[in-house]
């Protein structure tokens, strides 16, 4: 079965998307180009970072942070698997700061990799889209959304277009001139134009999502960003 490499031309991504939706383009041509994502040449574990998205879930990078230290001190290790989870019991996790219903993901996810259910790495190059999003949404915790940011960053899948994000919803809004966001369906019908470089697309609407909702001449304030 052919594997499918990480990361995609980012040339001939905008080189596409430019020529294929004018709108867009306009947008892409005031904004730059965006560069490879450094992330998609990167070896990851996809269990660890499946266990990371969990414990990340509605919180702040701050506060994420602070509880994935203490429990990476609670296990003695800085990898999370079914083997390392096993040292730390449900009342230590919740002594750490995880929530009861993240430690019921954490177990979840922790049991489907003893079981064999969890693609590797090595796997998922050779499984499309579609079959990695059906592999890991069973999982308690893992929706759509986290398995397509994954997709996107650091598996660097090219054509990923999350139709249910806001920010994306907001970026084709503002393209489009719109006076409410695109319905989810609505959006990816309008996608098609952009395949196969909706990743790209997609990094692009955050961007434009943010230009559009900044604020305007005289109330604006100078707001400083963290990189993620």
């Amino acid at each position: 079965m052919a594997r499918r490499t990480r990361g995609f031309d980012t040339d001939a991504a905008w080189s596409h998307l430019t020529k294929r939706d004018r709108k867009l383009g306009k947008w892409m041509e005031k904004l730059g180009p965006i560069e490879a994502d450094p992330r998609w040449r990167k070896p990851f574990d996809p269990v660890d970072a499946l266990a990371r998205a969990i414990l990340y879930q509605q919180l702040s990078g701050k506060a994420a942070a602070t509880i994935v230290g203490r429990v990476e001190a609670a296990i003695a290790s800085d990898r999370f698997h079914c083997d390392t989870l096993a040292r730390i019991d449900d009342v230590a996790l919740r002594a750490c700061g995880v929530s009861g219903n993240k430690s019921l993901a954490l177990r979840d996810l922790a049991l489907r990799e003893e079981r064999g259910e969890i693609p590797t790495l090595k796997q998922m190059s050779t499984m499309d889209e579609d079959a990695i999003i059906a592999a890991l949404v069973p999982i308690r915790g893992i929706g759509r959304w986290t398995v397509e940011m994954m997709l996107m960053f650091r598996l660097g899948r090219p054509d990923v277009l999350p139709i249910d994000d806001l920010g994306i919803r907001k970026g084709a809004q503002a393209i489009d001139k719109l006076d409410e966001m695109p319905a989810p369906k609505v959006l990816q019908a309008r996608g098609e134009k952009w395949g196969p470089y909706r990743t790209y697309a997609s990094l692009y609407l955050w961007r434009i999502a943010d230009l559009a909702n900044a604020p305007k001449a005289k109330d604006a304030k100078p707001v400083k960003r963290s990189q993620g």
